[in-house]
């Protein structure tokens, strides 16, 4: 056996060994606990910027890009959110332990579907080291060990939030390995990971398109699927050309780098004259590249002419691609074929044409009169989540505590035979 690969059974050893203390913990006690993070994540706050600023450092150094080195960063107000995201996620509802379906046969049998956690999971994530924070602290609420494996950008800034999960555990006199941070970058551990099974229950992958794909092509073990976040926002002949303007501003600009942000302009053909150029004046006073049809370009000369590529781009940058549609119904089909399933909005006054958008749209998130930047776990009451997942089994959209559950039957009888 090689080195790595006993190293990584350890590992998985130890999650699946603690997962099972874990969950047992009632209620009570994983609130205790998830204070105790609270306070810890408070003392730190300083160690943990500290550590995240060699992070920083090393990223300038390689080159990375502004959107990556924004999504790395971590400041006093970053930290303060996901302190906040613990505290939060403390307060919710215990999620394992829950009756769903309960009935008495008339066979004699009393059945009820009971929430349990899922076990162990694998958190794959590359520059945001607060998601090793978020997952972890839905993986102790829900009851489940996690693996966490961040990329080389933020393995400083994980080692000192995942020290403060294990400094936790330790506190209340439970299994620190249910946080594991695999402390080396080499890419064979992953394989070697995903490669476990047996030890491990659920994949989540959080980071680009070719790190998730990589993983799907590369493990029989269940994930939450991300593959990008091509979000649209489309602005229908009924909506008010103000709020559209402010809706659309901050759906691109809030946060380009984040999944949620709008990747694809659709403005409704009969309103576009008039609106587009207030558009392209809001977004180039913030540098942002515009890309466009051809009917788009001829509205606005500082739009670029668009490729056929760009209508698919989960960009994560200053740049949006631009389409003139003829109708909802056109806006509708454009989604469905260049769409990745993840967030899109309708910005109108219309509420026939809303609820239409809302009911034929079939992505994990579907808005109206809203930033596509809302599709955030914290932001829908869910604390925090691991990630939206796009795909349509187990889980879709925010994936949060009750999705990281799931459950067994429990079957009594006073004499339970079949003839």
């Amino acid at each position: 056996m090689s080195v790595i690969k006993s190293k990584v059974l350890k590992i998985c050893n130890d999650a699946k060994k603690a997962s099972a203390e874990l969950a047992e913990l009632d209620s009570a006690r994983k609130e205790q606990l998830m204070l105790e993070v609270v306070r810890l994540l408070k003392k730190h706050a300083q160690k943990i910027i500290k550590a995240n600023q060699k992070d920083v450092k090393l990223a300038k150094e390689h080159n990375l890009d502004a959107a990556k080195i924004d999504r790395l960063t971590l400041d006093e107000r970053r930290v303060s959110g996901f302190v906040n995201a613990v505290k939060d996620i403390s307060k919710l509802p215990d999620p394992v332990g829950k009756i769903l379906y309960d009935t008495v046969r008339e066979n004699g049998l009393h059945i009820k579907r009971i929430s349990t956690p899922i076990g162990v999971l694998l958190a794959i994530f590359e520059s945001r080291p607060n998601v090793a924070s978020d997952i972890a602290a839905l993986a102790l609420k829900s009851g489940n060990a996690v693996i966490l494996r961040c990329g080389s950008d933020s393995i400083n800034s994980s080692k000192a939030l995942t020290d403060v999960y294990r400094e936790a555990l330790e506190n209340f006199n439970l299994d620190k390995n249910s946080v594991i941070l695999v402390p080396e970058i080499d890419r064979e551990y992953v394989t070697e990971l995903l490669k476990m099974d047996a030890h491990i229950d659920v994949v989540i992958p959080r980071g680009g398109k070719s790190l998730i794909k990589a993983v799907m092509e590369h493990t029989k073990i269940p994930l939450f699927k991300h593959l990008d976040g091509n979000c649209h926002t489309y602005i229908h002949e009924k909506a008010d050309i103000e709020k559209a303007r402010k809706i659309l501003l901050n759906a691109k600009m809030r946060r380009v780098g984040i999944c949620g942000a709008t990747e694809s302009l659709l403005i409704d053909k009969r309103i576009a004259k008039k609106i587009l150029p207030l558009i392209a004046d809001d977004l180039s006073e913030v540098d942002c590249e515009m890309r466009g049809d051809t009917e788009s370009v001829s509205i606005d000369s500082r739009i670029k002419t668009a490729e056929e590529k760009d209508f698919y781009s989960e960009y994560l940058d200053k740049i949006i691609s631009i389409k003139i549609v003829r109708d909802i119904d056109d806006a509708i089909k454009q989604i469905g074929i260049y769409g990745s399933s993840h967030t899109e909005s309708i910005v109108t006054e219309d509420s026939a044409a809303a609820q239409k958008f809302l009911k034929k749209v079939n992505s994990a998130i579907v808005m109206h009169n809203a930033s596509t930047q809302f599709a955030d776990g914290g932001e829908f009451g869910l604390g925090a989540e691991v990630g939206i997942a796009t795909g349509k089994l187990h889980a879709r959209g925010p994936v949060g505590l009750e999705q990281l559950t799931i459950y067994k039957y429990i079957v009594e009888a006073e004499c339970g035979l079949r003839a």
